[in-house]
C-alpha cells in the first residue's frame, strides 16, 4: 500500500508539475505591442495631421535663419512656427518657468498622443496607473540655457534661476508627463544623441512586452536651435552651407550634391499598449511593433564605420528580435540626414543586410521635409512610418535632382502606393544612428486585427 501511495503520490506531483509546465509556457508567450495614439510638433505644424498632409505634398518646413545668426555658415533651419503652437492652451506660466522648451513640446505632442489613443488618464483606476509607465528623452539640452544661465551668474549667484537645473536635465520631460497625468509605470529616460526617439520606443516597447507595463508613452522632444548649436555643428562641418539661399532645397538625403544636414526641432510621442489591453477597450490599432534592434559601431566619436557593420547588426537584429524573415519586409525609413558619408554608408549597409532581396525594397528619407530633429528624429519619423502603413502610401525623399552613384538602393522620390493587396500585412525598418556609434533599428508593422 505504501509503493501504492508513493506512486500515487507520484502521479499527483508530475500532473502538478506538468500543469506548471504549461503556465510557464503562457507566461513565456510574448505579449505583442501595438501603437494607439500619436502626436507631433515639428516645422510641418503643430498636429499630426498637418505633418503627413504636407509630407504627401513635398513641402518642406525649412527656412532661413534670423539676424542673431549673422556671420554663421550654416543660415538655414527646420524651425517650429512658434504662433501656432498654442502653448498657452497646454502649459500655464508657471510650467514655462520649469520647463524646457523640449519639455514644453513633449507636454503638447503628448496631449495629442492621449486624443488620438481615446485614452484619458482621468478616467482610470489605480491599478492601470501603475502599469502606464513613460520613456521619453531628449537629445541634447539647450545650450543658449546654460549660456543665459551664465550670464546671470556673472551679476550675481542669486539671478540664477533656481529652476536651471531643472530644466536642464534629459529625464524631465518623463517627470512632467507621469506627475501631469499620475502614471506611475516604469519612469524610463532616454539620451542616446541622435538615436533618442527610436531607442525610447524600442525600451518602452520591451517594458510591455516584459510585463512591466501595460500601456506606455514613448517619444523624445528636442529644441536647441540657437546660435551656440549652429555654431558647434558648423565647426565639425556636420551642417549644410551651399543652399542658404534656398532653404527648402539643403536637406537632401541621397542626392550627390547633399552637403550636410539641416538642424530641426520638434517632438513626437507615441502611445504604445499591450494588445490585448487595447482590444479589450476597443481602441483602434495604427500598427504594430514587432522587433528592435541596437549595436555600437565601436569605430568614431561622430563618423560610422565606412563597412556599416554597426548599422547592419541593428537591423538584422531588429529582424531576429521580430522572428520574421527578412524578405517580409518591404520599405526602410532610413535615418539619411544628408551627410556625403552617412548616407551612402547606411544605403551600403542596407544592401548588406538583405542582398538579394534589396530590389524589392523601397527606401526614403523625410529629413528633406522637416530637417534634423537630433534626438527627436526616430520618433518624429516612426510616427510617420505610422501613417504610412496605416495609409498604405510610402512617404518620400525631398530634393533628389541626380542620385548619388554610390546610392545602391531604390529611392521614393514621390509619394507611392505601399500594397496593391491593402489586405496584405506591410512591415518596415525604421533606423536611426547617433554620435558616439550608436545606432537603433524598429522592425514595425501594419496591424490587420
Amino acid at each position: 500500500m505504501r509503493s501504492l501511495g508513493t506512486l500515487t503520490g507520484f502521479n499527483s506531483l508530475f500532473r502538478r508539475s506538468k500543469s506548471s509546465v504549461t503556465n510557464l509556457n503562457k507566461i513565456n508567450e510574448r505579449r505583442r505591442v501595438v501603437v494607439t495614439g500619436i502626436g507631433a510638433v515639428s516645422s510641418l505644424g503643430n498636429n499630426v495631421v498637418d505633418l503627413w498632409r504636407r509630407i504627401l505634398n513635398c513641402e518642406a518646413g525649412i527656412t532661413k535663419l534670423g539676424s542673431e545668426f549673422k556671420g554663421l555658415p550654416c543660415q538655414v533651419a527646420a524651425q517650429l512656427p512658434r504662433e501656432q503652437l498654442q502653448i498657452e492652451k497646454y502649459l500655464s506660466k508657471s510650467d514655462l518657468k520649469v520647463m524646457s522648451p523640449a519639455t514644453q513640446l513633449c507636454i503638447i505632442a503628448t496631449e495629442e498622443a492621449l486624443q488620438t489613443a481615446k485614452l484619458d488618464p482621468k478616467e482610470l483606476n489605480s491599478d492601470t496607473l501603475e502599469r502606464f509607465g513613460v520613456c521619453v528623452g531628449m537629445g541634447m539640452f539647450d545650450l543658449s540655457e546654460v549660456y543665459g544661465a551664465w550670464q546671470q551668474l556673472q551679476k550675481g549667484y542669486n539671478r540664477v534661476s533656481p529652476f536651471f537645473v531643472p530644466r536642464l536635465l534629459p529625464n524631465m520631460p518623463c517627470g512632467h508627463i507621469s506627475m501631469r497625468h499620475g502614471l506611475r509605470g516604469p519612469n524610463h529616460s532616454v539620451s542616446t544623441a541622435c538615436a533618442t526617439g527610436s531607442h525610447a520606443i524600442g525600451d518602452a516597447m520591451r517594458f510591455i512586452r516584459n510585463g512591466d507595463a501595460d500601456i506606455m508613452l514613448a517619444g523624445s522632444g528636442e529644441s536647441c536651435i540657437d546660435p551656440l548649436s549652429i555654431a558647434g555643428f558648423c565647426r565639425i562641418r556636420a551642417l549644410s552651407t551651399a543652399f542658404n539661399e534656398t532653404p527648402s532645397q539643403a536637406s537632401r538625403p541621397f542626392d550627390k550634391n547633399r552637403d550636410g544636414f539641416v538642424m530641426g526641432e520638434g517632438a513626437a510621442i507615441l502611445l504604445l499598449e499591450e494588445l490585448e489591453h487595447a482590444l479589450q477597450r476597443k481602441a483602434n490599432i495604427l500598427g504594430e511593433i514587432l522587433g528592435y534592434g541596437l549595436s555600437g559601431d565601436a569605430h568614431h566619436i561622430t563618423s560610422p564605420s565606412e563597412d556599416g557593420a554597426g548599422a547592419a547588426l541593428a537591423m538584422i537584429r531588429a529582424i531576429k528580435d521580430a522572428q520574421i524573415t527578412k524578405d517580409v519586409v518591404t520599405y526602410v525609413n532610413a535615418h539619411a540626414t544628408s551627410t556625403p558619408a552617412g548616407d551612402r554608408i547606411e544605403a551600403q549597409a542596407i544592401c548588406k543586410v538583405f542582398g538579394d532581396h534589396v530590389n524589392k525594397i523601397r527606401v526614403s528619407s523625410t529629413k528633406g521635409h522637416h530637417g534634423h530633429l537630433l534626438g527627436s528624429s526616430g520618433n518624429l519619423e516612426t510616427v510617420i512610418l505610422i501613417k504610412a502603413l496605416a495609409a498604405n502610401k510610402i512617404p518620400p525623399s525631398l530634393n533628389i535632382e541626380e542620385l548619388d552613384k554610390d546610392i545602391c538602393v531604390n529611392v521614393v522620390t514621390k509619394p507611392e502606393i505601399w500594397c496593391h493587396d491593402r489586405q496584405k500585412t506591410r512591415v518596415a525598418l525604421k533606423n536611426s544612428f547617433g554620435f558616439g556609434g550608436t545606432n537603433s533599428s524598429l522592425c514595425i508593422a501594419s496591424y490587420i486585427g
